[in-house]
């Protein structure tokens, strides 16, 4: 018999939705690993500036990524990132030169593509909440646990704004929308969640009570 690969919870959504908030806390309550996937691309970014690379180059940045290593350790229930073996905190992953260029580095099709496929050993963990922007259109495609966190442009670029972060995130979204690999897309068969105007444990609630599970 085919072994029942474990569970894929897939929570998708554009910057400052508050999926990566909603995600941990979900995966908290399960007691399955949460991974956020876009430390992986922030932990490339960051590397691929401290290599003095122009983000807005991207034959640079695929020369650049093919030498570098990521890993994702497991730590107190969530993946970290480390970078060629140092593990990168929230000063390196979440700093405005990163902020700015993370889309920029996504976009490249060889830097998506090998992270999507690192993306899916992680699968050899166990159960997963796995948040993302293209993680129930592309990673897990086949994961009957969809959802997608949504909120206005204004509710979003304010949360980015309280954070101290000066990226613009009408810009962002739009790379990601118009990126030809793995755009930012409301997955098929996800359920669609409005956090604009909910409080975190109303949305945790409502991820929840959507996905059926035991």
């Amino acid at each position: 018999m085919t072994a029942v690969p474990p569970p894929v919870i897939t929570i998708d959504g554009p910057a400052a939705s508050g999926k990566s908030s909603i995600a941990r806390r979900v995966a908290q309550h399960l007691g399955f690993t949460y991974v956020n996937t876009g430390n992986m691309y922030r932990a490339m970014t960051w590397a691929v500036l401290e290599a003095g690379v122009d983000p807005q180059d991207a034959e640079a940045i695929r020369a650049a990524a093919a030498g570098i290593t990521l890993e994702s350790p497991v730590v107190e229930g969530k993946t970290q990132v480390c970078v060629c073996g140092s593990a990168l905190g929230d000063d390196e992953l979440n700093s405005d030169p990163v902020n700015r260029a993370v889309s920029l580095v996504a976009r490249v099709p060889e830097v998506r593509e090998r992270l999507v496929a690192d993306q899916r050993a992680l699968i050899a963990l166990g159960p997963l909440v796995m948040e993302g922007r293209d993680i129930g259109s592309v990673v897990f495609p086949d994961s009957p646990h969809k959802i997608y966190i949504d909120a206005t442009e204004e509710v979003r670029a304010s949360r980015r704004s309280a954070q101290g972060h000066a990226d613009q995130v009408a810009e962002r979204d739009r790379i990601d929308k118009q990126r030809t690999t793995s755009p930012l897309i409301v997955p098929q068969g996800a359920i669609v969640i409005d956090n604009s105007h909910i409080t975190l444990d109303e949305a945790v609630g409502q991820v929840l009570a959507a996905l059926h599970l035991p």
